[in-house]
């Protein structure tokens, strides 16, 4: 097994990252009602972005794997979407795309109206399938093989770091 070369990104960066992001929605004209923080790493970015921008923050946790938690979370956003209110789910990379591409699908599955459904993410990977609205960064995945270390994410033991980054080895190989 490769061992993954992790990537520490300094607080600096981060925060420079989240004022990217906060910029291009300025730019964009665009306004979400809600920042919504996809669990686990889209919620520290939540926190500051929807600080940054006046927008208050709202959390789903998708991807924890554990069943039906997040649902009734889907439908009031799809509920709200379908009220005319505009949502931005905020996640911290864009890696394979997983992640996004289910929570579209399950939003739309409650009757999201998707033209109020938008995704910000710090880094995206030029590869990946799923497509982001906004972005700090990008990288491609096929020659940029860097397992990032998010500051939150600094408290891991690095045995639990690389065993994650090992857990998709399409990601580093």
């Amino acid at each position: 097994m490769t061992q993954p070369e992790l990537a520490p990104i300094p607080h600096e960066q981060f925060v420079a990252d989240v004022e990217a992001v906060a910029a291009a929605l300025e730019s964009d004209g665009w306004r979400p009602d809600h920042i919504v923080g996809i669990g686990r790493g889209g919620l520290v970015p939540g926190a500051y972005l929807s600080h940054r921008m006046g927008i208050s923050l709202l959390s789903v946790d998708y991807s924890s794997g554990v069943p039906g938690f997040a649902g009734e979370l889907i439908a009031k956003l799809a509920e709200a979407t379908g009220a005319g209110r505009n949502i931005l789910l905020i996640d911290d990379i864009n890696d394979s795309g997983g992640t996004i591409v289910a929570l579209r699908a399950a939003l739309a599955a409650e009757g999201a109206a998707m033209t109020g459904v938008r995704v910000a993410v710090l880094i995206d990977n030029a590869g990946s399938r799923a497509r982001v609205d906004y972005r700090a960064r990008t990288i491609d995945r096929a020659s940029d093989k860097r397992w990032f270390v998010f500051p939150w994410e600094a408290m891991a033991p690095r045995e639990t770091l690389a065993k994650e980054a090992c857990e998709v080895p399409e990601r580093l190989n």
